[in-house]
């Protein structure tokens, strides 16, 4: 987690195994579901998004399992078609809210589109949308988004078993 551009064999040097073992070690996280994939995360101001967008869908009232289907089927397709860089889509509970939808946009204009697509699905009724809004262009930030922390706090829980 702290740096994914890290190969096996440096991994496997830092842990004192083989690359192989690493490697196979790599996989079967892989295959459980545990590591679900190694990225870069990268400053996206400096890469022309102004915003980052927390929006937060409050339904009229509970999907049916049916509509749950749907609304994930109708999500899937639109995600991969969809003119937004949409990081996470989730149902929860919180802030008198349904789900949340956390998105990365190059102007307000996109964003204000994300809100507009979320409207077009009638079928899931919903009764208002808010939002919190990052701007990524103000020249104050106080913890931009990294997973180091959780990475370090792993790596304390391991140590203290």
């Amino acid at each position: 987690m702290k740096n994914c551009r890290r190969s096996d064999r440096e991994i496997a040097n830092t842990l004192g195994v083989s690359q192989p073992t690493v490697s196979r070690m790599i996989k079967k996280l892989e295959r459980q579901g545990i590591l679900r994939e190694c990225v870069a995360i990268p400053d996206f101001g400096k890469l022309g998004y102004e915003i980052i967008a927390f929006t937060f869908v409050k339904l009229k009232s509970a999907l049916s399992a049916e509509l749950r289907n749907k609304a994930r089927e109708v999500a899937m397709k639109s995600l991969k078609e969809g003119p937004f860089e949409i990081v996470m889509l989730e149902r929860g509970l919180g802030l008198e809210s349904d789900g949340v939808v956390v998105s990365v946009h190059r102007d307000f204009s996109s964003y204000l589109k994300l809100k507009e697509w979320l409207m077009q699905f009638d079928f899931l009724q919903i009764s208002e949308i808010r939002s919190f809004l990052i701007n990524l262009k103000d020249d104050v930030h106080y913890r931009p988004f990294t997973l180091s922390t959780l990475a370090k706090d792993l790596l304390i829980k391991k140590e203290t078993k």
